[in-house]
């Protein structure tokens, strides 16, 4: 997902998480920005994660069975979509 718009930010983070953070993806050959791209996937996944909880917990309540009913009818709703726009599963 291209963002032509880079917004700054200032964080802080203790001597010992940057030393960390720098030391590992130095070890990894860390280019000019590495840091910011670390930074920006560690937040894409963090957001992800929180997402997924809070579903979770949104459907703690339903039986599996009921759960497994709505994942299928879900999956065969896109693949019908899919096909309609003319492109194969």
């Amino acid at each position: 997902m291209p963002n032509n718009t880079i917004i700054r930010w200032s964080v802080s983070v203790s001597r010992e998480t940057d030393i960390a953070v720098r030391s590992f993806l130095a070890q990894r050959g860390m280019k000019k920005g590495g840091l910011s791209k670390f930074i920006e996937d560690a937040v894409n996944w963090r957001l992800l994660d929180q997402t997924m909880a809070e579903a979770r917990a949104g459907f703690a309540d339903l039986p599996a069975d009921v759960i497994e009913a709505l994942a299928n009818e879900a999956v065969a709703t896109a693949r019908q979509a899919r096909q309609a726009h003319g492109r194969q599963p």
